[in-house]
């Protein structure tokens, strides 16, 4: 829905203070239309055709739109489209406070634009494509599902080392000498059996040390998981629209419309 808050200014002067007024209250200056007061014919006559429309799309073709464009077209016209009605009525309070005219209280006195003296600020809203006025009813649905994520682990390197190994061991070798031991006796028939050409040999040996590996299982390391299961309470809030609905009567209506600082129209 748009909000339209209407302020008229007896001066261009005043008009600009409030424009400066609402930008640094946090409203956009795209969304705040200025219209100053005109002096020349034919700008004066445009202005006069756009304000007329303006107020006739509010109030329809009735006494209060003739009565609000006459006021209007002799001063200066600052209109913001609110977002909200929250943001209207701030609007309203800010135009309010920095000089904006009390169009029926003006038309009640005889006033005209431009004479001594403030009130408070004409304050219109009405939706642009419809009379109707919508409240969406709202309501939030908290949806809880469960996702897996990764929490730690184990990694298991292997690598060979060495370490050394020391053993004694007792190793035998031989070794062949030969002796000549010098002699004189009678040679004997033994001694004449082996009066011959030979040869003996007689071999050396010797030990030596074997080194011989077996590779033996030992240990034995297994990597597994245990999956555990735990119910978690789940804590949200939700939020919807509640809409209360009041019934206004005409005396209501009545005291709103005579406090003649703003006029709302739905």
């Amino acid at each position: 829905m748009s909000h339209t808050v209407v302020g008229v200014f007896d001066t261009s002067r005043e008009a600009q203070t409030a424009l400066q007024q609402l930008v640094s209250g946090g409203f956009q200056r795209e969304r705040i239309d200025i219209a100053p007061q005109t002096t020349s014919g034919q700008d004066s006559h445009e202005d006069n055709d756009s304000i007329g429309n303006f107020f006739r799309n509010l109030f329809g073709s009735d006494e209060r739109t003739e009565r609000h464009s006459s006021y209007a077209r002799n001063g200066a016209i600052v209109t913001v489209h609110a977002n909200s009605a929250q943001e209207a009525e701030r609007a309203a309070d800010i135009l309010d406070e920095y000089g904006a005219v009390n169009l029926d209280e003006r038309a009640s006195t005889g006033y005209a634009a431009g004479a001594a003296g403030t009130a408070a600020t004409d304050t219109t809203r009405r939706d642009t494509t419809t009379n109707d006025t919508t409240i969406p009813i709202i309501e939030e649905e908290m949806h809880v599902g469960k996702r897996t994520v990764e929490t730690g682990g184990v990694r298991v390197r292997s690598r060979i080392v060495e370490r050394p190994i020391e053993e004694h061991l007792r190793l035998r070798e031989e070794h062949v000498h030969v002796e000549r031991n010098p002699v004189n006796r009678p040679a004997s028939e033994r001694d004449l059996n082996a009066f011959k050409e030979g040869e003996v040999e007689m071999t050396e040996h010797a030990e030596v040390p074997i080194v011989d590996k077996e590779a033996r299982v030992v240990e034995e390391i297994n990597i597994g998981k245990d999956v555990e299961e735990h119910v978690e309470d789940i804590h949200g809030t939700v939020r919807k629209t509640n809409v209360d609905v009041e019934n206004l009567s005409e005396e209501e209506l009545r005291r709103h419309r005579s406090e003649g600082d703003r006029s709302r129209i739905l």
